[in-house]
């Protein structure tokens, strides 16, 4: 519940722009899908730009356009992925084949970085 009276507290300023870090880190699993659902229909009503910063796969690819994939460190853009699904979007595309295609390549971005920190660089 304070998840939705923070976004809705934000939008009664109407911002060009929200930045979200983390704000569905600490719901459960169940919680944390009825928020990402609240967040796509606010974004089809308002369109407002989101940067939106998640370690979850899954929820960045719900609810993003384009996901960076950032190095371990220095923290770097290492790609830039567009994420093609179509919109509006709800909760059933995160079994979609494309959907499943694009978590393989961020899988496979973020384990290479994994290697790499733990290598030592």
């Amino acid at each position: 519940m304070k998840q939705r009276v923070g976004i809705a507290r934000v939008l009664i300023m109407e911002p060009e722009a929200l930045l979200m870090d983390e704000p569905f880190g600490n719901l459960d699993a169940q919680t944390r899908t009825l928020m990402q659902e609240l967040l796509l229909r606010v974004w089809e009503q308002h369109q407002q730009t989101v940067l939106f910063i998640t370690h979850d796969i899954e929820e960045a690819l719900l609810l993003a356009d384009t996901v960076y994939v950032m190095t371990a460190r220095p923290g770097r853009i290492k790609r830039r992925l567009a994420v093609e699904l179509p919109r509006p979007r709800a909760i059933d595309v995160t079994t979609s084949p494309i959907f499943n295609e694009l978590k393989r390549e961020l899988l496979a971005l973020i384990r290479e970085e994994s290697l790499k920190a733990a290598a030592g660089g």
